[in-house]
């Protein structure tokens, strides 16, 4: 598996797109009798309105409860006959889907597909039956610390920026979409403009692609609009802090940090193996070994690095006791500050180059890691050769360029910190 021919490159990547626009990329591997599907297409949260906050999710979540020619059980008796699996999700940008099957069960893949991208019906009792989850869900967030201090350090890092908007919404948004209005959010925003379809797996690539044809080829969708323009992201001025009261909780969690780099950014693999020392190679880089293993101050530790189509976070996470909340604070602005005004040593550098050169095989062993590769490669324009020049881009990755990325995006004097726990007077109760 190590060997570069093992690894997708150009010279066995079909990329194919449709006359529709549809993009189509298949990859054969007939050590596997199975086949892996995943897609997106661009209808995403950026196109819902403030006040229905959460349609798109909601959309994406409805499609296969009931199509013109599946109801619910159907579909899944159908799915689970054929020991086959299809699931859609909702992001900001994008609604994703993905399966699999037996390679001698795509059609029925590409069909149950086609149905719920293009006929969903909306069934009112399946509609009300994921309002009923989707409530759940969300209540159940508001109880939980971890995804409290998430989205207020979204609030606080992407403040007036669609990023600012959690994808599923709040209570009273959920309530206000009516079924008219999946419907019509459907007919407005699914189409194939947009659209990308990876198949991986035991299939010949051209085969894969002229059933992809067969199902999808013919769909047009005149009124779809063009994907929304992504403002700016105004970087903050000072930090700024926020607490979350939750009551009945014994740990806080925290989020710390600012908008990072897109992923089409120059500086966004210095920045990522810039992250994997920060807070995330061994046992949980610096941050984790400062915080965690020496000072005692948290129960998790470690950094993150968003980096999509837009600047994403760049973010240290942690939970600790809430005694120990600002000293956790004050010791992760300090390793940031280390970070940011400091080259990272030899070591650390060539121990995360090799760490990451090292899994990127491990990560294209199974058709759906494939599959995602080849989505990735597409989204970000890296290039169907990408992969296989993967070993030298990290090589080529400086101590001068980690310090140089750090500097651009993490300012110690200029981040958001979310925190959630207890009121302040049960702290320690």
């Amino acid at each position: 598996m190590n060997s570069l021919a093992s690894i997708p490159g150009p010279d066995d990547i079909t990329r194919v797109e449709l006359a529709n626009g549809i993009i189509v990329l298949a990859r054969a591997n007939f050590n596997s009798p199975s086949i892996a599907l995943s897609g997106r297409l661009a209808s995403g949260s950026l196109f819902d309105p403030d006040e229905k906050l959460g349609l798109s999710d909601f959309t994406a979540a409805s499609l296969m409860r009931g199509t013109a020619s599946h109801d619910f059980q159907q579909t899944y008796d159908a799915l689970e006959s054929a020991g086959a699996s299809l699931g859609f999700s909702g992001g900001t940008h994008t609604t994703g889907f993905g399966g699999k099957s037996l390679a001698e069960d795509l059609d029925l893949l590409l069909e149950l597909l086609a149905g719920s991208l293009r006929q969903p019906t909306f069934p009112t009792d399946q509609v009300e039956r994921l309002r009923s989850q989707m409530l759940t869900g969300l209540a159940m967030r508001a109880q939980s610390t971890g995804d409290m201090a998430s989205l207020t350090f979204d609030q606080i890092v992407y403040a007036h920026h669609p990023y600012s908007r959690p994808e599923d919404g709040y209570p009273e948004t959920i309530k206000s979409i009516a079924v008219k209005d999946l419907a019509t959010f459907h007919a407005r925003h699914y189409g194939p403009r947009g659209m990308t379809l990876a198949i991986v797996g035991g299939i010949d690539p051209a085969k894969a692609v002229e059933k992809v044809r067969a199902a999808l080829e013919d769909w047009e969708n005149p009124e779809q609009p063009e994907v929304p323009e992504l403002p700016a992201c105004t970087p903050l001025t000072k930090n700024v802090s926020q607490r979350v009261e939750i009551s009945g909780k014994s740990q806080s969690d925290l989020v710390l940090g600012a908008a990072g780099p897109a992923r089409r950014a120059a500086d966004y693999m210095a920045a990522s193996i810039g992250n994997n020392i920060l807070g995330q190679f061994g046992m949980m880089g610096r941050i984790g070994e400062v915080v965690r293993e020496q000072a005692g101050l948290a129960y998790y530790a470690y950094s993150g690095l968003g980096g999509g189509l837009g600047p994403g976070p760049w973010s240290v996470s942690a939970g600790v006791n809430p005694a120990n909340e600002q000293r956790a604070v004050d010791l992760i602005l300090s390793e940031v500050n280390r970070f940011t005004t400091e080259l990272v040593s030899e070591d650390e550098l060539s121990d995360t180059q090799a760490n990451y050169i090292g899994r990127m095989p491990l990560s294209l062993e199974a058709n759906n890691g494939v599959a995602g590769a080849l989505l990735a490669v597409e989204r970000y324009g890296l290039g169907l050769d990408y992969y296989q020049r993967y070993p030298e881009l990290v090589r080529a990755i400086t101590r001068e360029q980690v310090l140089e990325a750090a500097a651009n995006y993490l300012h110690p004097e200029r981040v958001g910190i979310a925190i959630a726990g207890p009121p302040a007077n049960s702290e320690g109760n």
